[in-house]
């Protein structure tokens, strides 16, 4: 039974893919604008963005995935975007 259950035993997950899981199933949609787009490594780009609610702005930061990175008009500085946040933590955002 123990090496059954060893076998059986529920994988890991990133901490990243499961909060973006839950911010794609529960989170609520705002508007935002990106801030800048900065060059961490080859073939990293994250995007600085912000958004506003209920009077309250907020900042965060986003390495975008390689889909994202093909359109670079969507996530160029100035551009208008939605974030996902999750309505009862609004800081945990990312962008839609």
């Amino acid at each position: 039974m123990g090496l059954f259950s060893f076998l059986k035993k529920k994988q890991r997950q990133d901490p990243e893919v499961a909060r973006r899981k839950f911010l794609t199933e529960h989170g609520r949609i705002t508007d935002g604008r990106i801030i800048d787009t900065v060059s961490h490594a080859p073939n990293q780009e994250i995007a600085l963005y912000t958004y506003t609610l209920n009077g309250v702005d907020f900042e965060s930061s986003e390495l975008l995935t390689d889909e994202q990175r093909r359109d670079p008009l969507k996530y160029a500085p100035g551009a208008k975007i939605g974030v996902r946040y999750d309505p009862k933590n609004q800081g945990n955002s990312m962008l839609d």
